[in-house]
């Protein structure tokens, strides 16, 4: 193992995270004989019920709208494609880039940024709801699959580069924030310190920037195949206008749907490619010895140029009314908050019909402690069982 580890720390850039220089876990564990610690990360993760639940929670599009659209696990996997390969041309530790892009949505909600909304709306009195700090929750506290102790113990580098994916979270590098740290966080690092005013590593950071390319670009690819906006709504749109207008150019007889996929595709490799020579220049320009030294910059080192960064801005503007306030999908996460509002409503009230695992985590009526746990139940869920514990709530006709 030793040996494996030492020629796969050989290829690494001298700022990657180096597995034989891991942190370490909360609880100590022995080394595996076969497979890194970060492998091992990786596999707890895909052997989680909370990865395996992402198959049937929304991406955009509710679960039986339609098959062909991304859920929560597609998304994470192409997100983990694209990781993947950024953290190979830059030499950066490739499993611990997979991991977290295959953890970064295990904290979502049912019903997508509407669970997560009405969540939030609901446990304000509480502390209030975060997908990213119940991610957390969800590798640290909720699987239970090991003997010895609850989440999954994942290294310290994986903890850390999910929790700070998007940047230092306290500090003066923190991003302005009017809600204060989620408190799943805040109570988490008291017993492992996660150093919340730094950035992350440069896996993390390719992990989240892959998130974005994976997204905006699979978000045009649903959009246009469920009519919600046309090709030529996005001529105006830098970079994506310009590749459309390119592959119709080149392929004029090719089908639509051959079109859309071609530009798709195209604008994920130019993406990346950004990606990568951006950070290429900001390596040379800051050439970082170690990890720690990545995590010690002032600025991300893993980036889009600022070209990219304003495509990017742009890309967004046009999707936010066009895709997530389209009218069809307010009315899909419309019926999604009142869903998640009346489960918790109900089970916060009446935590005796709650399921028996579930129950005896709770004190009583109306506490603080059963909101969280009544969070905890629904925030599990996914679109479907959300639906059918919804039936079998408030449904006479259905059995209990």
């Amino acid at each position: 193992m030793h040996q494996t580890l030492s020629s796969r720390s050989a290829i690494l850039a001298p700022f990657a995270c180096r597995p034989e220089e891991s942190r370490g876990r909360l609880y100590p564990e022995p080394e595996s004989p076969t497979r890194s610690p970060f492998q091992r990360d990786r596999d707890r993760i895909i052997h989680s019920a909370a990865f395996r639940r992402l198959q049937y929670k929304t991406q955009v599009f509710v679960y039986h709208e339609g098959e062909n659209f991304r859920t929560r696990l597609t998304h994470s996997l192409e997100v983990s494609q694209i990781a993947r390969s950024i953290a190979r041309v830059l030499g950066l530790e490739e499993d611990m880039a997979e991991s977290l892009a295959l953890a970064h949505d295990l904290g979502h909600t049912p019903f997508g940024h509407a669970g997560e909304d009405a969540l939030q709306d609901v446990l304000s009195a509480h502390g209030g709801f975060d997908h990213n700090a119940q991610s957390l929750r969800v590798v640290t506290k909720l699987e239970r699959r090991y003997v010895e102790f609850d989440g999954l113990n994942l290294t310290w580098e994986t903890l850390e580069g999910l929790v700070k994916h998007n940047g230092p979270l306290t500090g003066p590098l923190a991003k302005p924030c009017e809600d204060p740290l989620p408190g799943a966080i805040t109570e988490y690092v008291t017993r492992h310190d996660l150093e919340l005013d730094t950035f992350a590593s440069a896996e993390a950071q390719a992990a989240a920037l892959s998130d974005d390319i994976a997204y905006n670009n699979h978000d045009i690819d649903d959009g246009l195949r469920a009519g919600l906006f046309t090709i030529k709504d996005l001529e105006d749109v830098p970079l994506v206008g310009p590749v459309f207008h390119a592959v119709a150019k080149e392929y004029p007889d090719a089908d639509v749907s051959l079109h859309i996929h071609e530009a798709v595709r195209r604008m994920i490799g130019m993406m990346i490619l950004d990606c990568i020579e951006e950070t290429q220049s900001r390596i040379a320009q800051f050439k970082p010895k170690s990890a720690d030294e990545v995590r010690s910059l002032k600025m991300p080192l893993v980036s889009f140029s600022d070209k990219m960064r304003a495509n990017d801005a742009a890309l967004k503007k046009f999707l936010f009314p066009n895709m997530y306030r389209h009218f069809t999908v307010n009315r899909m996460t419309s019926k999604g908050r009142r869903v998640v509002k009346d489960l918790y409503n109900l089970l916060f009230a009446e935590p005796g019909c709650l399921p028996p695992e579930w129950r005896r985590l709770t004190d009583g009526a109306g506490t603080a402690k059963t909101a969280r746990v009544v969070g905890d139940y629904i925030a599990g869920m996914t679109d479907r069982f959300a639906l059918d514990e919804h039936r079998r709530l408030f449904d006479m006709q259905e059995k209990p």
